[in-house]
């Protein structure tokens, strides 16, 4: 098989998973009665869902699950410009994929109310009233950081094979900060894959969950790349 399709395929499955446990997680299992999982445990089923995805497909495709990351691996030196549209259409899909799979469980009961359906969003749509200006803040600042964490765990002077907890844990982190504001995208695919089958306010919000995590990618790299970065090392 052609290595550009193992690489595309691994994109789609793993941005798929991570787009059904974590949004899955938030719309079967956060408000269960009595046993709901809160947004502790959304944040960690993100954060489970790139744990291991990046140690059962980072192989093969460098497991990057996310647009913003693509870019800003790219910005960073570590992954080719021209391989981007290719990664960043099988991510898309994957997430819109794995939105399909969500709504088609999620109306599989009498009386089924969706709700906002994981979607990302300010104002209104913020879980927690929060305006335009925070969830661009937020965003921006969040995915940076995001970025910053995974170009330092994946150098060559990193500690071998603990790469994967490292992102991981820091997206849990990044959830447990950020859902309030704007339900914590960082990933423009994750909030396309589900905003396709929310509420009509989801997309009329979704280029904010494109330009925000996009332009904090960039910024991360950069500054890793600038200030933090050890030549040939990294």
């Amino acid at each position: 098989m052609d290595s550009n399709v193992k690489k595309w395929s691994a994109e789609f499955i793993g941005t798929f998973w991570l787009t059904f446990g974590g949004c899955g997680s938030a719309v079967l299992a956060a408000a269960f009665p009595q046993l709901g999982i809160g947004f502790h445990g959304v944040a960690l089923a993100f954060g489970l869902t790139v744990l291991t995805g990046a140690y059962a497909l980072g192989p093969i495709s460098g497991g990057h699950f996310n647009p913003a990351v693509s870019l800003g691996l790219v910005v960073g030196g570590r992954f080719k410009a021209s391989e981007l549209p290719g990664y960043v259409i099988a991510q898309v899909l994957g997430a819109i994929a794995a939105g399909a799979v969500l709504y088609a469980v999620a109306t599989g009961k009498p009386g089924a109310e969706l709700g906002g359906f994981a979607t990302n969003g300010y104002g209104a749509h913020s879980p927690g009233g929060y305006g335009l200006v925070s969830a661009l803040v937020i965003e921006v600042v969040l995915t940076a950081i995001f970025l910053i964490v995974i170009l330092g765990a994946t150098a060559r002077r990193a500690a071998s094979g603990f790469a994967g907890l490292a992102i991981g844990l820091c997206l849990t982190l990044i959830h447990l900060i950020s859902i309030p504001v704007t339900n914590t995208s960082v990933n423009p695919a994750r909030s396309t894959g589900v905003a396709v089958f929310g509420p009509e306010i989801a997309m009329g919000q979704l280029w904010v969950f494109w330009v925000a995590p996009l332009l904090g990618a960039a910024i991360g790299a950069l500054i890793y790349r600038s200030l933090l970065s050890n030549g040939q090392e990294d």
